[in-house]
Order: C-alpha cells, then structure tokens, then sequence
C-alpha cells in the first residue's frame, strides 16, 4: 500500500513548478502503478497550451473557475469543481485560469517526474 500526504509532498523535489502551475506528483512511473497522479494548481489569470503527444491524461477540477478550449475544434468547455476532462485523442488544448485552478491529474503512461514541457507543450516520450 502507498500512502502520501500531499501536505508533506508539496515542499520537496516531487512539487514540479514552471509557467505559473506547480505540480505535486503523488504517484510517478517508479511505483509501479502503471499511471501517474498529480495535483496541479495553475495560477489564476495564467493560459497554457499542451498537447501530450505521447501520454494520455484525464483531468479533474476540486477547486476553482476556468475554460478548456480544443484547438482542434475551436470549442471551449467551462471548469470548475465536478468537471472532468479526458485528452483520450492527444488533443492540443489551452488551458485558462479565471481563479486558482486545482486539479487532480493522472496520465497514461506514468510519469518520471523529471518531465519538462517541451516547446510544443508535450512531454517527452516515457523512453525517451
């Protein structure tokens, strides 16, 4: 069994910052899990673009207000608590923080927490 507190995770290397999100990974590749789980703040009034071209992720919203727009489809979705989002086709989308955003994250496959967001907004491929 693994058992994290976020609250004791926050403040070591596994809190991931960059452009205005910090990223506490709870769960990465090395246990095991076969995905991994993340709790992403993004910072209210920040806009990022993704595209997770070689890992799958789904997205839920425990706090706060914003918007999802599919750049492949121009269409926006609403965020706020209760809402979840799958990027199920590597979909390239932007992100948008009208509040603190707080996100619970899981990608497929895991994570090794040393990713960075390539310029394209991907992740390099997990055996790369």
């Amino acid at each position: 069994m693994i058992v994290r507190d976020f609250n004791e995770l926050k403040n070591t290397s596994r809190a991931v910052q960059d452009a205005r999100w910090t990223s506490v990974r709870m769960l990465l590749a090395d246990d095991g899990m076969g995905f991994s789980f993340h709790i992403t703040t993004l910072e209210a009034g920040s806009e990022h673009t993704f595209e997770y071209k070689h890992h799958f992720e789904s997205v839920y919203c425990m706090a706060g207000k914003g918007s999802i727009t599919d750049l492949a489809t121009g269409e926006t979705h609403q965020i706020r608590p209760g809402v979840m989002y799958a990027l199920n086709l590597h979909d390239r989308h932007t992100l948008r923080a009208e509040e603190d955003l707080v996100m619970a994250c899981c990608f497929n496959p895991p994570v090794t927490g040393n990713e960075v967001h390539q310029e394209d907004g991907s992740y390099a491929p997990a055996d790369a």
